[in-house]
């Protein structure tokens, strides 16, 4: 299976590749939009944002990466299943766009949002080869436990959360960095004051600080 996404493409070939994974219930279209700002330090980069496979459970309009049991009343153990096989897919999509842009992998950065940070810290690690960078924001670290036995690259890791999250709780991104940090892989973190469950300036410029000392 392969994923239908969104693109914002450079003049010139593309000298870095980001992907924009989006939340629950959204799109590709709701991260899209982050090219611009990103624009200003990566302007020859390719940028995508891939569609989830499945249609949410909530939300017609939007998709999922996995059901969320809580909020959907679906089958705990389908939540894990689903998790399980759409990271898989995203993984080989990836694959393939890493190969279709000429890029090595180490100019790649995965921008996972909520439901897509939790896809981004499930992949990135599991790689063989080491991609650019990791960027989490409001999400979880899923598997944690397996993390260190399956864990093939070390990919350099930002996590950012709002403190005022009510959906995803902010206490889950010391969790996640003490999840990586367990496993072996180099893990910052940044606060964003009096945010909820969404991307604030703050968040964004230190991703960008974050961008400027790993990805050229």
């Amino acid at each position: 299976m392969t994923l239908a996404f969104e693109a914002v493409h450079p003049k010139v070939a593309p000298e870095q590749l980001f992907v924009f994974i989006h939340g629950y219930g959204a799109d590709g279209h709701d991260l899209i939009g982050l090219s611009r700002p990103l624009q200003a330090l990566y302007p020859n980069a390719l940028y995508l944002a891939p569609h989830a496979p499945d249609v949410c459970s909530v939300n017609p309009m939007g998709r999922q990466w996995f059901p969320v049991y809580w909020i959907d009343g679906s089958d705990p153990a389908e939540m894990g299943q689903d998790f399980a096989k759409n990271t898989d897919i995203f993984d080989h999509w990836l694959t393939d766009q890493i190969a279709s842009s000429g890029l090595s992998d180490e100019k790649v950065v995965l921008f996972g949002f909520s439901q897509g940070s939790m896809v981004s810290l499930q992949v990135g690690p599991r790689r063989k080869d080491p991609i650019g960078a990791v960027l989490g924001f409001s999400g979880r670290l899923m598997n944690a436990e397996a993390l260190p036995r399956e864990k093939r690259s070390e990919p350099p890791i930002l996590l950012v959360h709002g403190d005022a999250d009510d959906v995803v709780p902010y206490d889950s991104m010391s969790l996640a960095e003490r999840g990586l940090v367990a496993a072996g892989l180099s893990v910052e973190t940044h606060t964003s004051p009096g945010t909820g469950h969404g991307i604030a300036p703050d968040g964004l410029e230190a991703a960008a600080t974050f961008l400027r000392r790993n990805i050229s």
